[in-house]
């Protein structure tokens, strides 16, 4: 009971057992209403979540596309620095093999 409340007093509130369901109180063409905005705040949702699913698919085959692409720009880097690498390497065996032959005959006195 609250303070405003006389003792014997019955309030306005309903007990829980004689709430009555909506369909008993409220009239039919209100309920159809209700039903009829919630299907169409439902179907623009829907609508919502399908632009948003599209825009995040294309979101994610322009980050894949970025993706391959960069991954394509490095790769070819990596080929052209192995490409460079390898050059140097069989100048170097070429040098070598030379500078070895020349010791060698310096060695077995045939400069």
């Amino acid at each position: 009971m609250t303070r405003d409340e006389k003792p014997g007093k019955t309030t306005n509130n309903p007990a829980p057992s004689e709430v009555k369901p909506k369909i008993m109180t409220v009239p039919l063409p209100k309920i159809f209403d209700e039903i009829e905005e919630s299907i169409k705040l439902a179907n623009e949702a829907a609508v919502d979540a399908r632009k948003a699913a599209e825009e995040a698919r294309q979101a994610g085959e322009k980050a894949a596309n970025e993706a391959a692409r960069v991954a394509a720009e490095a790769i070819s880097r990596v080929e052209r620095t192995a490409k460079e690498a390898l050059e140097l390497a069989r100048l170097l065996k070429s040098t070598i093999t030379e500078a070895a032959a020349g010791v060698e005959r310096k060695l077995n006195g045939k400069s």
